[in-house]
């Protein structure tokens, strides 16, 4: 399967290719981990552009547990917060 790129921190590598988003939730799917990642458009917080053009659906990032769990333990919260309205910088498969 292919999977999903997603980076907790602002890559600093081929910024432009990358999207930046807020995770709206993440769960599992066939032993696969899924960030719903809601893009933050040009206008907003943070830099926009990249793979969303524009649309600010949210987004179904598929990616392994270890990816997953890596991602958040890089976020800046605490053991016990949620990851959910946390800042990623991600890119869809062939994006």
């Amino acid at each position: 399967m292919n999977h999903d790129r997603v980076h907790a921190r602002e890559p600093s590598h081929r910024v432009d290719r990358w999207s930046v988003g807020v995770i709206e939730s993440i769960g599992e799917r066939d032993g696969h981990a899924v960030l719903t990642v809601r893009p933050v458009g040009s206008g907003g917080e943070g830099e926009g552009g990249g793979a969303t053009g524009g649309d600010d659906s949210p987004i179904e990032l598929v990616v392994t547990v270890a990816v997953r769990d890596l991602v958040v333990e890089r976020l800046p919260i605490d053991d016990d917060e949620s990851a959910v309205g946390q800042r990623v910088w991600y890119r869809k498969r062939g994006g």
